[in-house]
């Protein structure tokens, strides 16, 4: 049954006892809805076809390259048996300056081509790096997070890298190795023979080193991710590792999972550089093999001279991808790995469409019946919580720590998702509103403050563009934190570094609160907002709770200093993530905690109610309450 606020009826909470459906652990890649992967697993790939244009032109160019890489060879050939013979000079200063033409050409195409790649991953960038954002920011809200947070990011880096280095070249130059080998056959079917060969062999060694480092590659990322989680970390509680002496223990534990990413980057780096040295070696090999097998051929008369020099620098250029190709390996499998990953949690978050604007919520917020629990922990903790606020009411939600006040906040606001229930404003759920649409109605402060480097008026502005001072300079006076501000050495354009590190906790907790109230939103939601305040700042919490009820707004505040309810005019009791009680504020506690003695522990007279939510009456209702008295 649910509850209106204001209603003089008993009833119970929403307490059924219907069995919620089970909230299952997520990952990276299970935050997804099923029916959206077969579109999101290709987006990546879409981003690259975009570019297709470019990949085409790198191909050709990559053709003509290929061809002009014949330059050396033939030139080779030409001088040994035509210019030597005929001791022709003019022939010479001919086929240099021919040389060297195609040399320029040749020089230029591959410039372009290399500028190609990195438009093409300055492309891929443009096109992602804000999704991969989105994805990094929303995954904390949607799956548990684990290891290295930044990694979607780190992965996108990886793949645009790689896409500028040689290895893609590579690729591309792979197809010409058999029409160098088919040259090869042509001068004489015993060189093709040892360039086929010598193909075949690097071919293999190619193969060897996709198996050996496959796997020690897989293990490194995973570990780096361990140890960039752990690093980050320490730099977040730099202060307690210090003030408990903590750091020893934690650099160690850093340092143990720094040892498992270092040894298996080092089995990676051995595997792809051992077989790299063995593929050079093994090409010089050749190339002296075909000189002597050229010099042999000379002998039997069965080549010219001009064939010793040019099919050995024939088959080195056949054999020059696929050494490529082996020492680019690692960074091979590193972005192909990224590619997976990235891929993974692209498919597991899927873009939302933007739902059909609403209008501004003015009249009420109602939860039903919600259960929830956090992203991606098999665990509920709140259960079957129902209540409704109209405009100009202030709920206080009060109870013992882990009772679920929090993890209430956070479904109220949209954070979480609940698994069954819905929150409303106006009637419409939670996900009928766009994020940015629903974020304008709403303002909230979270237990663990968190403030972004940037002034202090871009924080309260919520970084907004072209913010009118206007209504900074109001958020902050309903605030009570205007004079704090212009105390500051340069006011609102104080730089308050990362995570307001210039700011005191009250500061820093007062400016969060003017941040909430940033234009006047109609739902204001208050984590433990006085945690840090001293008695001038609970003063200013109480006036402006009260300010947002006035112009007809609805305040939910979790609170456990009985100060942070002075400007409410109901309360919520949580016990074991359940509703236990809700009425006017002076009932439950009394009801609760019995009559106060006098003066510290009496409840603080209730705040004159808006005309909104005075009309409703009052009524305490407590889980399992029969006949108005309690169970």
């Amino acid at each position: 049954m649910k509850i209106e606020a204001g209603e003089s009826e008993p009833g119970s909470i929403g307490l059924s006892g219907s069995k919620p459906r089970k909230w299952g652990q997520m990952s990276l890649t299970s935050a997804a809805r099923p029916a959206t992967r077969a579109v999101q697993t290709s987006e990546l790939r879409q981003a690259l076809a975009a570019c297709w244009h470019a990949f085409i032109a790198v191909a050709l160019m990559s053709g003509l390259i290929n061809i002009l890489y014949l330059t050396g060879s033939f030139y080779m050939l030409e001088v040994y048996d035509r210019v030597l013979p005929s001791r022709s000079v003019p022939t010479l200063v001919a086929l240099s300056v021919l040389a060297l033409t195609l040399f320029a050409f040749q020089g230029v195409l591959d410039v372009i081509r290399s500028r190609i790649l990195v438009r093409v991953a300055a492309t891929l960038d443009e096109r992602l790096s804000s999704r991969v954002y989105d994805i990094v920011v929303q995954l904390p809200l949607r799956a548990r997070a684990q290891g290295d947070g930044l990694a979607p990011l780190r992965d996108l880096d990886q793949i645009r890298s790689f896409l500028v280095t040689t290895g893609p070249l590579a690729l591309f130059d792979l197809p010409w190795m058999p029409i160098y080998v088919l040259i090869c056959f042509l001068f004489h079917p015993w060189i093709g023979v040892a360039a086929l060969v010598g193909a075949l062999i690097l071919t293999s060694l190619t193969l060897m080193s996709e198996f050996m480092t496959r796997r020690p590659a897989r293990m490194a990322a995973m570990h780096v991710g361990a140890r960039n989680g752990l690093a980050e970390a320490g730099r977040r509680n730099a202060e307690v590792l210090r003030a408990m002496g903590m750091a020893p223990r934690m650099g160690k534990i850093w340092g143990e999972a720094n040892s498992k990413y270092l040894a298996t980057q080092q089995a990676t780096s051995d595997a792809a550089g051992g077989l790299g040295a063995v593929s050079k070696v093994l090409r010089f090999v050749l190339q002296s093999g075909v000189l002597g097998l050229g010099a042999y051929l000379v002998i039997q008369q069965q080549a010219t001279a001009g064939i010793i020099i040019a099919s050995s620098i024939i088959v080195a250029r056949a054999l020059a991808p696929v050494e490529l190709a082996i020492a680019n390996w690692r960074g091979f499998v590193a972005a192909r790995q990224s590619w997976k990953r990235l891929s993974d949690v692209l498919a597991g978050m899927d873009t939302s469409v933007e739902p059909m604007p609403l209008p501004p919520p003015k009249a009420n917020l109602v939860v039903e019946t919600v259960t929830a629990g956090p992203p991606g922990v098999q665990r509920l903790v709140i259960q079957d919580v129902n209540f409704a606020l109209k405009a100009g009411q202030g709920l206080g939600v009060i109870g013992p720590s882990a009772s679920g006040k929090s993890s209430l906040a956070r479904v109220i606001v949209g954070v979480w998702t609940p698994a069954r229930g819905k929150v409303r404003l106006d009637g419409a759920a939670l996900d009928q509103w766009g994020p940015a649409e629903l974020g304008q109605h709403i303002g909230y402060l979270p237990q663990d403050v968190e403030l972004f480097a940037g002034t202090v008026g871009q924080n309260i502005a919520r970084f907004e563009e072209n913010a009118p001072s206007e209504a900074i300079i109001a958020a902050s006076q309903a605030a009570g934190v205007h004079d704090m501000i212009v105390r500051l050495a340069e006011g609102y354009d104080t730089q308050i570094g990362e995570s307001g590190a210039v700011l005191s906790s009250g500061q820093r907790q007062r400016v969060a609160l003017a941040r909430a109230l940033y234009r006047d939103p109609f739902l204001v939601v208050l984590d433990e907002p006085n945690s840090n305040l001293d008695a001038d700042g609970d003063k200013a919490l109480s006036q402006a709770i009260l300010s947002v009820r006035k112009r007809g707004g609805i305040v939910v505040v979790v609170a456990h200093r009985p100060s942070a309810l002075a400007g409410v005019d109901l309360v919520l009791a949580m016990f074991n993530g359940k509703a236990h009680a809700m009425g006017p504020r002076d009932e439950v506690l009394a009801k609760l905690f019995g009559p106060p003695p006098g003066a510290p522990g009496t409840p603080v007279p209730a705040a004159p109610l808006p005309a909104a939510a005075a009309a409703g009456g009052g009524g305490l209702r407590l889980v399992g309450e029969a006949g108005g008295t309690s169970s």
